[in-house]
């Protein structure tokens, strides 16, 4: 018969390893997560503007240029063709945001629910409403 020494030692190991990450280490991978296209938690974010009509690739986490946390309406300025938005806010499906024509939330044309990405025309858009769930 076997010893069990050896699955107990791999199993203390194991049990290292899950207490080690349940520190500091786990709340960094908890956040990582919870980025969506690198847009945190909590956020709706405006990316860079993409060279063409139709995208390459999902949004870019590194070419982030705008982040919104707070419901309401926020102006734009100098956004131009088409950039991706993402919506990561953490409030459930009703946490929305819309994309409008108009300064301060008015004649708006789009919206969308958490974790969806989109590729927008941002060019006649001016202003984009974030909504409290």
């Amino acid at each position: 018969m076997k010893s069990p020494r050896p699955i107990a030692a791999a199993l203390g190991c194991a049990t290292l390893i899950v207490m080690s990450l349940s520190g500091a280490g786990a709340a960094e991978a908890s956040a990582a997560t919870d980025a969506y296209y690198g847009c945190p938690a909590g956020a709706v974010c405006i990316y860079a503007q993409d060279p063409g009509k139709e995208p390459t690739a999902p949004p870019d986490p590194n070419r982030i240029t705008n982040i919104y946390y707070s419901y309401g309406a926020h102006n734009l300025s100098n956004q131009y063709g088409y950039h991706w938005v993402a919506n990561n806010q953490t409030g459930g499906t009703n946490a929305t945001y819309d994309v409008c024509r108009g300064y301060n939330g008015v004649d708006c044309t789009f919206g969308s629910i958490p974790r969806i990405a989109w590729h927008l025309d941002l060019t006649p858009i001016n202003s984009i409403v974030l909504h409290r769930p």
